[in-house]
């Protein structure tokens, strides 16, 4: 598919480069300098990604963005300083899909960019077809088909015991849900609970192998207390 990517930036330099990039890569790539520049391409073209740094002039990326979700729902990725933690955390509140931090590398952004676009298009598929098929489960980047017995993060395949493969199918068909470590213990190995440690071992393992931040992790989430959950994302 021949993708359209929006890059709206006020500084001309990075500007011009994420487009130079972007477009070396066979992206079909369109900019602008504020927000509102940003909206008026997107009337006037079929976008399916938007870069979007979040202190612009005229109109900032943060109101863009609210802006835009109440039509389109494409991925958009913000651009913040270090210093714009805040904004970056309202950002995906309001609707962004991820966020890159300044200075950033340019195969950092790259590797977002494609992340969300395989994401983008399973939806598109899904929306087409009404199915995403009834032994695959994906969210966010992270996707477990149970009749190939494969995991994949961001489209690279992860290799997991099959304990480790029945407790994150477990948790993948029931996202947002939370799983006591005995509940699991007894859905995953058919008995009663005796030693839930082995859960804990089991799940930091797999959050090793999903995650590329394993102490901040994305996806497997552990809510203290009670248990763990693989988090709801688009």
């Amino acid at each position: 598919m021949n993708w359209n990517i929006l890059v709206v930036e006020d500084d001309r330099e990075i500007l011009e480069g994420v487009s130079i990039y972007l477009r070396n890569q066979g992206y079909h790539v369109f900019g602008a300098s504020n927000g509102r520049e940003g909206l008026d391409m997107i009337a006037a073209n079929e976008i399916h990604l938007a870069i979007v740094d979040i202190m612009m002039p005229v109109m900032d990326g943060i109101t863009m963005t609210m802006r835009l979700r109440e039509k389109y729902d494409f991925p958009v990725i913000m651009l913040s300083a270090k210093s714009e933690e805040i904004d970056k955390v309202t950002g995906l509140n309001i609707g962004a899909d991820d966020y890159v931090t300044k200075p950033f590398a340019p195969m950092e952004l790259l590797a977002r960019v494609n992340s969300q676009l395989r994401r983008y298009e399973r939806y598109l598929k899904a929306s087409s077809s009404g199915s995403t098929g009834s032994h695959t489960y994906a969210t966010g980047g992270l996707e477990l088909n149970e009749d190939t017995v494969t995991v994949t993060v961001d489209g690279s395949p992860v290799k997991l015991t099959p304990l480790e493969f029945k407790i994150l199918a477990l948790l993948m068909k029931n996202p947002g849900r939370v799983f006591s470590a005995e509940e699991i213990y007894e859905r995953v190995w058919n008995e009663c609970a005796i030693n839930t440690e082995t859960i804990m071992v089991h799940i930091r393992n797999i959050r090793a192998k999903i995650e590329y931040d394993p102490k901040n992790p994305k996806y497997l989430k552990v809510v203290w207390g009670v248990g763990y959950k693989i988090e709801k994302q688009q």
